[in-house]
């Protein structure tokens, strides 16, 4: 059990498992009514510190400036909701409930209590005769999830080209010459009466077409990461305190 004086570095400090995983943050310590000493550590769990659980420190302890109960972490984050709002008091049937969900059994509790061994489970209230006013703080964080796909993917087209380029061909001209003294000789080399052929070849250029694959660009993915301002807007509570019977103003609304 912790004492009064280590009240001070439980309060707002982390609270751990028997495993050593920690629970969250210490709240609030409530106290017997009857004995007067510790009996419920109030825990902020969940995300953000949004939940609140209560779990018994009879046999807790302050080890390295945390509270470490014997309880399951699972276990005090479900442990059954009480609403102390009203007041900062645990009712009898609440605890009792608590009593009940972490294994304690309340008769023996209190037979020890009555003989002289124990604490007797009176009804708990907070640590001392002041009482403080809490708000809700809205945190916001961010996660990253997945936002989609992109794929590169590379696939053949046809497409129909024209291109003009010179082509020659050969023609077939007669050429007469008449006799002269210069090619007589020429002339007279063959019979004089007969018959004979000459062929020529002509020839003509035809347009060839042939493909060859050419690499023209090399193309792949990348991200870049883009911030931009995106306003949330959340629900919190505020606990506002007045006084009855007094001159004193209780609290005013902030603006």
């Amino acid at each position: 059990m912790i004492t009064r004086e280590q009240i001070a570095i439980v309060l707002d400090h982390p609270v751990h498992d028997a495993q050593g995983d920690k629970i969250g943050e210490a709240r609030h310590v409530f106290f017997d009514d009857v004995t007067g000493e510790p009996e419920w550590v109030s825990v902020r769990t969940g995300l953000f510190g949004t939940s609140e659980s209560f779990v018994p420190i009879h046999d807790a302890a302050v080890v390295e400036e945390h509270l470490e109960v014997p309880y399951a972490k699972d276990q005090v984050k479900d442990a059954p909701n009480v609403d102390v709002d009203a007041g900062g008091h645990l009712s009898e049937q609440e605890e009792q409930r608590l009593y009940q969900y972490y294994g304690l059994d309340w008769d023996v509790v209190w037979q020890d209590a009555r003989s002289g061994t124990g604490q007797a489970p009176g009804t708990a209230g907070v640590a001392d005769d002041a009482m403080t006013r809490s708000e809700e703080e809205m945190h916001v964080g961010v996660e990253r999830r997945e936002a989609g796909r992109a794929r590169l993917r590379k696939y053949v087209v046809t497409e129909e080209q024209q291109y003009t380029v010179p082509v020659r061909h050969e023609e077939v001209r007669v050429e007469r010459e008449p006799i002269t003294e210069a090619n007589l000789d020429a002339a007279m080399t063959g019979p004089d009466i007969t018959e004979a052929e000459h062929d020529v070849t002509l020839y003509e250029e035809q347009p060839v077409v042939e493909t060859r694959a050419v690499p023209k660009e090399r193309v792949r993915l990348t991200t870049e990461e883009v911030t931009e301002q995106e306003t949330v807007t959340g629900e919190v509570r505020k606990e506002r305190i007045e006084t009855e019977g007094t001159d004193e103003p209780g609290d005013q609304p902030r603006r």
